[in-house]
């Protein structure tokens, strides 16, 4: 056998030791000699020899106190020894041999092959000692190093055996408060969580293994979420002895699920929004279109009524269609500002005639407080315009009728704040951080439906931004009334050459078949529905006020009911509930008529008692088969 381990032969007798090493070498062992125990240590300490074959007795010190010192050193203690004696050679000399630290122990007379095979016993021991402690040392560099914590606990006792240094990063508390108390990592465990974690737990020694997510507290009290994973580690009879845990920190990928999981119900808002917001225009569009071919008696006045219905309502199309065009513009970087020097009260008064009809017709109150002086500011007048139409629009929207809308302008040295304020629904103190974002629409009573885009407000931002200027919003709360507030970078003021009047005043608002009763808030919708209905025979009559519906109903006594879903200050299903579970109006057949057309929203109508559910814009022939039931 070729073995290029050193072998240090120790034995006072110069025959005897010869003998030995001789054998070895014939084995292809490499020798060194030593003839007491003071010359052995010396070259022990050498750091290369393998093993010792070490006699009992020596002239200078015993064998067994040198085999004691050899394993007592650090840098000596791996070396093997043999242990021989010709003297001591009794079952009591063996196992005082062993027990001094001896790795065996042979008793003269030792046969040559023996010798040997005790030689390569031992040395095969080693190297599988050394493979591993090498295992251990990648293995501890490893769970030393990686992110994730990596533990070990030996069973049934569930004793912490392993900790990696990982665990003072994840759990925030040291390991050796853990050595001190194994079970002290449960203690940071979210209470909200900690009895699951403790029924698993609890569970290792039936069901070595799980996946589980939970929460942990820091100390500081900030909440972080962990994966823990538990893998049973078996002997080779199979049976489980240990378990081992690896802990990863998943708060970034909990934050981003939740990211996504909002970004996903925005885009489903939108989408149905989308189709609710191009329903509502699209309906008194089919019913004027419809009027466009009437004749007889009047037909000339609801002819050009639905030629103005018509072209409002793709006015607000357009709109819509601009808005989203704008916002995917700026996205992209595409849009281009023409910027000049703009008078800041000619961009109000545009934006009031864009929003003018809308609050004429919510019947609202407009006062304007400007400045005395003209206040010019660089930027691009259309862009300026739109933004604050925006501003306007949405005061008029979401305000009920009849409220109060303010346009105050101020200079405060090199910036000019314009705000709009309203006494509409207000905004609840957590949406106020969002409204801003693409897509999202603060929260609305639910008397309210939604109305627009949810892109506004993100357009009016972006394009102010341009202007190197600011939107902010306030609100004191719900049905309290909302401000947003405009700041731009001041160019210059200066007075006026004409003085004008600051605030412009807006117009006064304008005041035999089966009996039908329509009820919605989009007027344009109502009256050209009615006009139509009137066209076919039907007798039919108009409110926008939900609220008033039951006392309505019982002066009319109309055969059918044509509601809109989504009304301020009560919804349809509610109205419905109402007017089936009223002994005089139950048998009137209830038509629900709606921009939600899914069948979540059927349903709801169905259980709420409407008798048929039409999609805006509904077809005459299903309007007709609708009213007929």
């Amino acid at each position: 056998m070729n073995n290029p381990s050193l072998i240090l032969n120790v034995d006072d007798n110069d025959g005897a030791r010869y003998a030995k090493t001789r054998i070895l070498q014939s084995a292809g062992f490499q020798v060194v000699e030593a003839s007491n125990g003071t010359d052995a240590l010396a070259l022990t300490r050498r750091g290369d020899i393998a093993l010792v074959l070490l006699d009992v007795k020596l002239p200078d010190i015993n064998g067994l106190e040198v085999c004691r010192r050899i394993k007592a050193d650090p840098d000596s203690a791996a070396v093997l020894v043999l242990q021989t004696s010709a003297a001591l050679t009794g079952r009591a000399d063996r196992i005082r041999g062993l027990d001094g630290g001896a790795d065996n122990y042979l008793a003269a007379p030792i046969e040559a092959d023996e010798l040997v095979a005790n030689v390569n016993a031992l040395l095969r021991m080693r190297h599988t000692q050394g493979a591993l402690r090498e295992s251990e040392e990648r293995f501890r560099q490893l769970t030393d190093n990686i992110e994730d914590v990596f533990w070990m606990f030996s069973l049934p006792a569930r004793k912490l055996e392993y900790v990696s240094p990982a665990y003072a990063a994840i759990w925030g508390r040291d390991a050796d408060s853990l050595a001190r108390d194994p079970a002290s990592w449960m203690e940071a465990v979210h209470a909200g969580d900690r009895d699951y974690v403790a029924s698993l737990w609890s569970a290792v020694q039936e069901v070595p293994h799980y996946d589980a997510e939970y929460r942990i507290v820091l100390r500081d009290g900030a909440v972080r979420w962990v994966r823990d994973r538990l893998f049973p580690v078996r002997d080779r009879r199979g049976e489980v002895y240990r378990v081992a845990r690896v802990t990863s920190d998943i708060t970034r990928r909990r934050e981003m699920e939740g990211l996504l999981r909002a970004a996903d119900n925005n885009k489903n808002e939108f989408l149905a929004t989308l189709a609710h917001e191009l329903r509502n225009p699209l309906s008194p569009i089919r019913n004027a279109a419809a009027l466009l071919g009437a004749t007889g008696a009047g037909a000339q006045e609801r002819q050009a009524k639905a030629r103005e219905v018509i072209t409002r309502q793709v006015d607000h199309l357009a709109h819509l269609v601009d808005d989203l065009l704008d916002v995917a513009r700026i996205s992209e970087g595409k849009i281009v500002l023409r910027r000049e020097e703009v008078e800041l009260g000619a961009v109000i008064a545009q934006a009031i005639e864009t929003a003018g009809p809308l609050i004429a017709a919510r019947g609202h109150q407009l006062e304007v407080d400007a400045p005395a002086e003209q206040v010019w500011v660089d930027g691009d007048p259309v862009r300026l315009a739109q933004s604050m139409g925006n501003l306007l629009h949405n005061a008029a929207k979401f305000t009920p009728t009849g409220g109060k809308i303010r346009v105050g302008v101020e200079v405060d040295g090199t910036v000019v704040r314009i705000a709009v304020q309203d006494n509409g629904i207000g905004i609840a103190e957590d949406n106020l951080s969002r409204i801003f974002g693409m897509f999202t629409q603060a929260a609305l009573p639910p008397d309210r439906a939604q109305e627009g885009l949810g892109i506004g407000l993100s357009l009016v931002s972006r394009l102010l931004e341009m202007h190197g200027g600011h939107l902010s919003a306030a609100s004191p709360g719900i049905g309290l009334g909302s401000t947003f507030t405009v700041e731009l970078p001041v160019l210059r003021t200066a007075q006026p050459q004409a003085q004008e009047e600051a605030g412009a005043a807006l117009p006064a608002p304008a005041s035999g078949g089966r009996r039908v009763l329509l009820v919605d808030d989009n007027v344009d919708a109502m009256d050209m529905m009615a006009f139509l209905l009137a066209e076919m025979g039907y007798d039919p009559t108009t409110t926008t006020d939900g609220g008033n519906l039951v006392p309505l109903a019982l002066e009319r006594h109309p055969d059918v009911i044509v509601l809109d879903i989504g009304l301020p200050g009560v919804d349809g299903y509610e109205l419905a509930r109402r007017l089936k579970q009223h002994p005089e109006l139950k048998s009137i057949r209830l038509v629900a008529h709606t921009g939600y057309g899914s069948p979540e929203d059927r349903r709801k109508a169905h259980e709420a008692g409407f008798d048929a559910h039409l999609v805006k814009p509904a077809e005459l022939a299903d309007l007709e088969k609708a009213l007929q039931g």
